[in-house]
């Protein structure tokens, strides 16, 4: 038997009551969705510098294969140090910048207490910070 969405969300919303499991479902939903931002940032000023991701990687000296994962695997996990140097030899750097208002609540706040008064709108919001990036590239 198939679960439905409105199941899964249910189901999920239950399993976001556990703290240990919220904070790791706000940590990885957050993770995730900043590498994806990050990744694609580059991917687009690489292709703005016109340069192959064979260059790419001889200008970090890095193996070509390194930066092929980076910009055409599906789950990338890279490290600050393969990031920093792509964004260096891209003419740019990593900064770290405020969540906007109404997300910083939504994010701190179940990681600081383990706990949220809405875990089924929670779940929604970790979801659509993902798809609002992804539709923004799309269109």
């Amino acid at each position: 038997m198939t679960a439905t969405p409105s199941q899964f969300w249910d189901d999920l919303a239950k399993d976001l009551d556990d703290p240990e499991f919220l904070r790791e479902y706000v940590r990885e939903s957050v993770r995730i969705a900043t590498i994806e931002d990050l990744v694609n940032e580059l991917d687009e000023a690489r292709e703005a510098a016109g340069l192959s991701k064979a260059d790419l990687a001889r200008a970090i000296s890095a193996e070509p294969a390194v930066v092929r994962r980076l910009f055409s695997a599906e789950h990338v996990n890279p490290t600050v140090e393969t990031i920093a140097a792509v964004a260096a030899a891209l003419g740019m750097r990593l900064t770290l910048e405020p969540l906007p208002e109404p997300e910083r609540d939504q994010i701190t706040r179940p990681l600081r207490e383990g706990r949220v008064a809405d875990s089924r709108a929670l779940a929604k919001h970790a979801s659509e910070m993902r798809e609002r990036k992804r539709a923004a590239l799309a269109s």
